[in-house]
């Protein structure tokens, strides 16, 4: 037996890359062919993003919540969600479901503990880079961490939301994260968080200059765990 997995999505390129890994693993727990029931509901990206420009992060939460209702009614006993920069209304949007909700940035730290890293790069949207997600959890478990120049950041942003929530993967574009991620290893960093659900379809283990955080697999693979156990 195992536990029906709820996905909020964001965007879908990493809300179906989450469920593909949960799905592609979960035979490693349940037997070939096998995998936890999965169900995933996203409202549009355009949706939050009206709400992310204007800080509006109560705005955000009310889609997490709707998605979250969604999948509760129909099941769902333990919920991800494959979006590092809406986090930011996690703890909003969790007061209002009881159900099990695990935090991308808490897995991705426990995995960094677990691998005895000390010092993180976090690439992401803007958003994510320049807020609270990652900052909160890493400094309650005394991790260190630098994030990319102003420039670098917004350079980041510009090929997420023009490229890479679009499937579009430009070699000029995995040239310039890969540069960033030398930068942070310059700076002292030791791992690199993939902080945008979507940054691992780009940066690849074998090419980055520091070892991966990849959130996406991280995520689902606690997912699997949560689910199997």
């Amino acid at each position: 037996m195992s536990k029906h997995i709820g996905i909020v999505g964001c965007s879908y390129e990493g809300a179906a890359l989450c469920y593909q890994t949960i799905c592609n693993e979960g035979s490693k727990y349940l037997g070939e062919h096998s995998h936890p029931e999965v169900s995933l509901h996203t409202h549009p990206l355009s949706r939050y993003m009206d709400f992310i420009r204007k800080d509006d992060w109560q705005g955000v939460a009310k889609l997490m919540v709707s998605s979250a209702e969604k999948l509760t009614e129909i099941g769902a006993e333990i919920l991800i969600c494959p979006d590092n920069t809406i986090h930011q209304a996690y703890s909003i949007a969790k007061e209002a479901i009881s159900t099990k909700w695990l935090h991308i940035a808490e897995e991705v730290t426990l995995k960094a503990v677990e691998e005895n890293y000390r010092k993180l790069g976090v690439l992401g949207t803007k958003y994510l880079m320049e807020g609270p997600v990652y900052q909160e959890v890493l400094k309650k478990n005394n991790l260190k961490h630098e994030i990319p120049s102003e420039e670098q950041r917004n350079k980041i942003n510009d090929i997420i939301f023009n490229e890479l929530v679009y499937g579009i993967i430009n070699s000029g574009s995995k040239d310039y994260f890969l540069g960033v991620i030398n930068d942070l290893k310059l700076l002292g960093c030791d791992s690199v968080v993939l902080g945008c659900t979507e940054i691992p379809l780009i940066v690849l283990p074998d090419e980055s200059p520091l070892p991966t955080l990849d959130s996406t697999r991280i995520l689902a693979r606690a997912a699997l765990k949560y689910a199997t156990y």
